[in-house]
């Protein structure tokens, strides 16, 4: 029975990444069989093993804010930098937060005297 629709977190990865998880298979999981694979390290294996992860659990959370799911996938691409996506993200959430109190009628802290 072949996979007639691929899940997206699968159709977000790049041809790379599903490269990397056909031969963790085929090495039934074994981080030292890849790193010997590879011609690496195991400890660079494990690296771009979480890596991966890290991207597939960011396309499973990316319904609920694609902004911030960009943000985070960005950086775990290293195509930003952590300290950055964390202060991208908390101004994010803070111009949300204090759009959702103007909607509610609710007095932000540019509000006060």
């Amino acid at each position: 029975m072949a996979i007639e629709l691929v899940p997206d977190w699968m159709a977000e990865l790049e041809e790379e990444d599903v490269t990397f998880i056909k031969k963790f298979l085929l090495a039934s999981g074994s981080l030292k069989e890849m790193a010997r694979q590879y011609g690496v390290s195991y400890p660079t294996v494990r690296l771009r093993l979480d890596r991966l992860i890290q991207k597939i659990q960011i396309s499973e959370h990316a319904e609920a804010d694609p902004y911030i799911a960009l943000i985070k996938r960005l950086a775990v691409e290293e195509k930003l930098d952590f300290g950055t996506a964390k202060i991208l993200i908390a101004a994010y959430k803070s111009a949300r937060s204090g759009e959702n109190a103007s909607a509610r009628g609710d007095k932000t802290k540019e509000d006060l005297p």
